[in-house]
């Protein structure tokens, strides 16, 4: 399984949303929007996990999608530094 890392997204994609987004190239494991702590508001990203074979799929046919007049940024998520 591999986690994706999707930027650019607009304000209004919600987790759901982000889910629909990806469940027609394979099994989504998780998908979150990442929102301000305080305002509840998105950031503009978020991560979704997808079994290897769909990740690499999504990768090639979702990055630099046009959705919401914004072009999404989907690549491989790095690990979190300690």
């Amino acid at each position: 399984m591999k986690k994706l890392y999707v930027g650019n997204l607009p304000w209004s994609v919600d987790d759901g949303e982000l889910e629909s987004m990806f469940s027609g190239l394979g099994t989504v494991h998780s998908a979150r929007v990442i929102t301000d702590r305080e305002s509840g508001r998105s950031r503009g990203f978020g991560f979704v996990e997808l079994d290897d074979e769909a990740a690499s799929k999504a990768i090639e046919e979702l990055n630099g999608n046009d959705v919401g007049g914004r072009p999404l940024r989907v690549n491989e998520a790095n690990d979190k530094k300690q």
